[in-house]
């Protein structure tokens, strides 16, 4: 019982590390022209209303690094913008940078 709290434990750590670095060697430069191009902002703006920032709450539904790519994901595909999977990352951590600064 002992050893499989421990393997338990490590693979919930190494899920940890792995998210906190899910950003790593990501294009900042490229996810803000990415979201400028695709008018993110006018999109989020439509749906929550105000300035569109409504839509980020760092403590609701994302809280996870990987839940924002996941989201970013969906976005990429429900509207059909062609994102490469390099791409999605690259927006997902300007949104990280900018207004979830998850670790």
């Amino acid at each position: 019982m002992r050893q499989i709290l421990l393997i338990l434990g490590l693979s919930c750590a190494a899920a940890a590390q792995a998210q906190s670095e899910i950003f790593k060697g990501a294009d900042l430069a490229l996810g803000a022209k990415l979201i400028a191009e695709n008018k993110c902002v006018a999109c989020h703006a439509q749906k929550v209303g105000g300035d569109g920032n409504a839509i980020y709450r760092p403590q609701g539904r994302i809280n996870t690094p990987g839940f924002l790519r996941g989201m970013v994901e969906q976005c990429n595909t429900e509207l059909n913008l062609g994102f490469f999977p390099e791409e999605v990352n690259s927006v997902a951590a300007v949104l990280n940078r900018d207004h979830y600064k998850f670790k």
